[in-house]
Protein backbone atom coordinates (compact mmCIF):
# COMPACT_ATOMS: atom_id res chain seq x y z
CA UNK A 1 0.00 0.00 0.00
CA UNK A 2 2.83 2.38 0.83
CA UNK A 3 4.46 1.65 -2.55
CA UNK A 4 1.17 2.51 -4.25
CA UNK A 5 0.95 5.82 -2.37
CA UNK A 6 4.57 6.65 -3.16
CA UNK A 7 3.99 5.89 -6.84
CA UNK A 8 0.94 8.13 -6.93
CA UNK A 9 2.86 10.92 -5.21
CA UNK A 10 5.77 10.52 -7.62
CA UNK A 11 3.44 10.71 -10.62
CA UNK A 12 1.57 13.72 -9.23
CA UNK A 13 4.82 15.54 -8.41
CA UNK A 14 5.97 15.00 -11.98
CA UNK A 15 2.64 16.32 -13.32
CA UNK A 16 3.02 19.42 -11.14
CA UNK A 17 6.60 19.84 -12.40
CA UNK A 18 5.39 19.62 -16.01
CA UNK A 19 2.45 21.94 -15.45
CA UNK A 20 4.79 24.56 -14.01
CA UNK A 21 6.95 24.50 -17.12
CA UNK A 22 9.49 21.84 -16.19
CA UNK A 23 11.70 24.25 -14.29
CA UNK A 24 14.22 22.38 -12.15
CA UNK A 25 14.93 23.15 -8.52
CA UNK A 26 11.46 22.90 -6.97
CA UNK A 27 11.27 19.14 -6.47
CA UNK A 28 10.71 19.34 -2.71
CA UNK A 29 7.76 21.71 -3.10
CA UNK A 30 6.32 19.57 -5.90
CA UNK A 31 6.65 16.44 -3.76
CA UNK A 32 5.03 18.11 -0.73
CA UNK A 33 2.16 19.47 -2.82
CA UNK A 34 1.66 16.04 -4.39
CA UNK A 35 1.60 14.39 -0.94
CA UNK A 36 -1.07 16.80 0.27
CA UNK A 37 -3.21 16.30 -2.83
CA UNK A 38 -2.95 12.49 -2.82
CA UNK A 39 -3.71 12.25 0.90
CA UNK A 40 -6.64 14.68 0.57
CA UNK A 41 -8.07 12.70 -2.33
CA UNK A 42 -7.66 9.41 -0.46
CA UNK A 43 -9.88 10.80 2.30
CA UNK A 44 -12.68 11.76 -0.12
CA UNK A 45 -15.45 9.53 -1.50
CA UNK A 46 -14.46 7.89 -4.78
CA UNK A 47 -17.75 7.74 -6.64
CA UNK A 48 -18.12 9.35 -10.05
CA UNK A 49 -20.99 11.44 -8.71
CA UNK A 50 -18.60 13.06 -6.27
CA UNK A 51 -16.10 14.07 -8.97
CA UNK A 52 -17.44 17.63 -9.00
CA UNK A 53 -19.01 19.23 -5.94
CA UNK A 54 -22.47 20.68 -6.53
CA UNK A 55 -21.97 23.74 -4.35
CA UNK A 56 -19.02 25.47 -5.99
CA UNK A 57 -18.26 26.79 -9.45
CA UNK A 58 -15.11 25.46 -11.04
CA UNK A 59 -12.27 27.83 -11.80
CA UNK A 60 -9.95 26.36 -14.42
CA UNK A 61 -7.03 27.97 -12.62
CA UNK A 62 -7.85 26.00 -9.48
CA UNK A 63 -5.11 23.36 -9.64
CA UNK A 64 -6.61 21.22 -6.91
CA UNK A 65 -9.92 21.08 -8.77
CA UNK A 66 -8.18 20.14 -12.02
CA UNK A 67 -6.16 17.44 -10.28
CA UNK A 68 -9.15 16.16 -8.32
CA UNK A 69 -11.21 15.91 -11.51
CA UNK A 70 -8.38 14.01 -13.19
CA UNK A 71 -7.82 11.58 -10.35
CA UNK A 72 -11.47 10.89 -9.63
CA UNK A 73 -12.56 10.42 -13.23
CA UNK A 74 -9.46 8.60 -14.48
CA UNK A 75 -8.36 11.17 -17.05
CA UNK A 76 -5.03 12.99 -17.27
CA UNK A 77 -4.43 16.38 -15.69
CA UNK A 78 -4.03 17.89 -19.16
CA UNK A 79 -7.36 16.43 -20.27
CA UNK A 80 -9.04 17.74 -17.12
CA UNK A 81 -7.60 21.22 -17.70
CA UNK A 82 -8.75 21.15 -21.33
CA UNK A 83 -12.29 20.18 -20.30
CA UNK A 84 -12.45 22.94 -17.71
CA UNK A 85 -11.12 25.50 -20.18
CA UNK A 86 -13.48 24.39 -22.93
CA UNK A 87 -16.65 23.84 -20.88
CA UNK A 88 -16.31 26.55 -18.26
CA UNK A 89 -18.32 25.85 -15.13
CA UNK A 90 -20.96 23.55 -16.62
CA UNK A 91 -20.58 20.73 -14.11
CA UNK A 92 -22.82 18.25 -15.86
CA UNK A 93 -21.05 18.72 -19.19
CA UNK A 94 -17.60 18.44 -17.60
CA UNK A 95 -18.46 15.29 -15.71
CA UNK A 96 -20.05 13.69 -18.78
CA UNK A 97 -17.10 14.62 -20.98
CA UNK A 98 -14.64 13.20 -18.43
CA UNK A 99 -16.55 9.92 -18.26
CA UNK A 100 -16.65 9.77 -22.07
CA UNK A 101 -12.88 10.26 -22.31
CA UNK A 102 -12.29 7.48 -19.82
CA UNK A 103 -14.74 5.15 -21.60
CA UNK A 104 -13.06 5.80 -24.97
CA UNK A 105 -9.71 4.77 -23.49
CA UNK A 106 -11.17 1.44 -22.34
CA UNK A 107 -12.54 0.70 -25.80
Amino acid sequence: MDDDRTGKIRQRAYEIFQREGGILGHHERHWQQAELEIDREAALPLTAGDALPETREIDSADVLTVEALAMRTGISGDEAQELLDRLGNDRAAIEQAARSLKAKRRS
